[in-house]
Order: structure tokens, then C-alpha cells, then sequence
């Protein structure tokens, strides 16, 4: 499901060529259509669900509260109980939003969330309804960035200020919201190596699946004003400055220990950025 976003067209880049893959758009899928969904999932008897579909737009949920809730949290309800009736592992995609951000140091998965917004609220909600699965990975991630061939165009902030910067622009960045930034070809290979193991040695349950580090958006910006080589106009900003509509956790960064105890390594994100940079440049 959400094989046209970002993450979920990385996800089928990665599997495709070692599985037997079908990759679900929202137009061939809607999963905020039960029924639709349910009759789905019986036909294909899926051994592995993949849920990148997700309601996004942090801002447009305080005032669309259903439809978030249908896609973020009603719907992998649904995908948990065809789950749990073709015997198939669940993954599902969440967010560092689900913490109030009021910590200083990396939030790990033991610690208790906190969600201060409806977009927030919806994915938890979600996260509960995805580990009713009889084998369930629920993978937080958080400021994607990527893009895969062929695969939909690059979005999100990171893209954003790519954009500006190439053009010579002034980029208006956060200098008080840290954060770990997700590659997407990362995540999308971590997934694999997840669902490619037996239950013994990668357990069930709610992983973080970030690159390596942690950065404030003005230090993401720097660092990518380096690799691109340009020289760059910034315009660092605080969060109490500017008009959002929904509460943001300031402080974000999240801890990946728990998956590379496993052996999953998630590289550095000036690493991932770096890469990120040179595919842009070849494409």
C-alpha cells in the first residue's frame, strides 16, 4: 500500500528484485475503503503487507480529524486483521511525532509517547492497531528525503531546501528543531532486512529507523549547502516564530540502537545526505 509516495516506491525498489512484489498505488488501492481493502488482501494472501500510506499534512488534519484517523489508524486496523487471517507480517510506517519533543536526548522506543497533535494522535492510534498483528514492525522514521528511479519526484523539506539552494535562493530553515533524517533507501533496505529474518532474531515490534545522528534543519542545510558546493543564503527561524496550525515536537531526534543491535546498520545522516546529493546529480 502507498506504493506512489516516496517511501513506499523505495520500499518496492528494494524488494522487487528478490520478491515476488505488488505494488499498490492509492489509485488501485484506497485503503480508507474497508471492503476494498479486506477483498484485496483475500485475493492476494499476502506473506508480507507493507503500509506506506499515510494522511500526511500535519496542518490539514486539525481541521480533517476523520480522514486522518480513517488512513492513519482505522485502516491499519483493518490491515492488522488480514494480517492476522493469512498468517502474513505487518509493516508499518509511523512517526517521530508521537513524542511531545520535550526531551534533550535521543528518544528511544521504550519511551512513552506523547502525541500533541491530531496528525500525531491518528498515527499512535495506528501504531496500537498495527501490533494486534500476529507479527507486526512498526517502524518510526521522520523527515524523509529520497527518491528512487523512475519513482515519484522528491518532496518534503529536504527537497525544499535542495530546490532553493540550487537556485540561489534564501532557504528559511529551523535553528531550534532537531531532528534525524530518514533516507528513504536506507529505510526501505532496513524494512527488508527486517521482514527477511525469522521472528527469533528481529522481534516484533516498534523499531526506530533513522539514519545515525541527530541536526538541527539549519545544520541539515549547511551540510547540504556543502555537498551541492554552492554557497548558501540562510534564514534560521525558531518555531514559536512561525504560524503552524498544529504543534511540531521540537526536540526529536530519535535512537536507532535497537536496530543495529540486530545488526541493521543505518548509515550517518551526513552520509545519507551525501549520497542523496550525487544521485540528484546523476539523474
Amino acid at each position: 500500500m502507498g506504493a506512489g509516495g516516496q517511501l513506499g516506491a523505495a520500499v518496492v525498489h528494494e524488494c522487487a528484485g528478490a520478491h515476488d512484489t505488488v505494488a499498490l498505488t492509492r489509485r488501485q488501492l484506497d485503503v480508507s475503503d474497508a471492503d476494498g481493502l479486506t477483498a484485496a488482501m483475500d485475493r492476494l494472501r499476502p506473506d508480507v503487507i507493507v503500509n506506506g500510506a499515510a494522511f500526511t499534512n500535519v496542518d490539514a488534519a486539525e481541521e480533517r480529524p476523520l480522514e486522518a484517523l480513517d488512513i492513519n489508524a482505522f485502516a491499519v486496523r483493518d490491515l492488522a486483521r488480514a494480517a492476522g487471517r493469512h498468517g502474513a507480517t505487518l509493516v508499518h510506517y509511523s512517526t517521530d511525532f508521537v513524542f511531545d519533543g520535550r526531551a534533550s536526548d535521543p528518544y528511544t522506543e521504550e519511551q512513552p509517547p506523547n502525541p500533541q497533535s491530531t496528525y500525531a494522535a491518528s498515527k499512535l492510534l495506528g501504531e496500537w492497531f498495527a501490533l494486534d498483528a500476529p507479527r507486526a514492525y512498526v517502524l518510526r522514521v521522520e523527515s524523509l528525503f529520497g527518491r528512487v528511479p523512475n519513482g515519484p519526484a522528491a518532496k518534503g523539506s529536504v527537497a525544499g531546501i535542495l530546490k532553493t539552494l540550487e537556485a540561489g535562493g534564501a532557504a528559511k530553515v529551523f535553528a531550534d528543531r532537531t531532528i534525524s533524517p530518514t533516507y528513504i533507501i536506507d529505510a526501505a533496505r532496513a524494512t527488508r532486512q527486517l521482514v527477511e529474518r525469522d521472528a527469533a532474531s528481529a522481534p516484533p515490534g516498534v523499531y526506530h529507523c533513522v539514519n545515525s545522528g541527530s541536526c538541527t534543519w539549519l545544520e541539515l542545510a549547511q551540510e547540504l549547502a556543502q555537498r551541492l558546493g554552492v554557497t548558501a543564503t540562510l534564514e534560521p527561524v525558531r518555531m514559536a516564530d512561525m504560524p503552524l496550525r498544529a504543534m511540531r515536537p521540537q526536540y526529536c531526534a530519535l535512537s536507532n540502537a535497537k536496530l543495529q543491535a540486530l545488526g541493521i546498520t543505518m548509515p550517518p545522516w551526513q552520509d545519507a545526505l551525501a549520497r542523496y546529493v550525487r544521485g540528484t546529480a546523476a539523474s
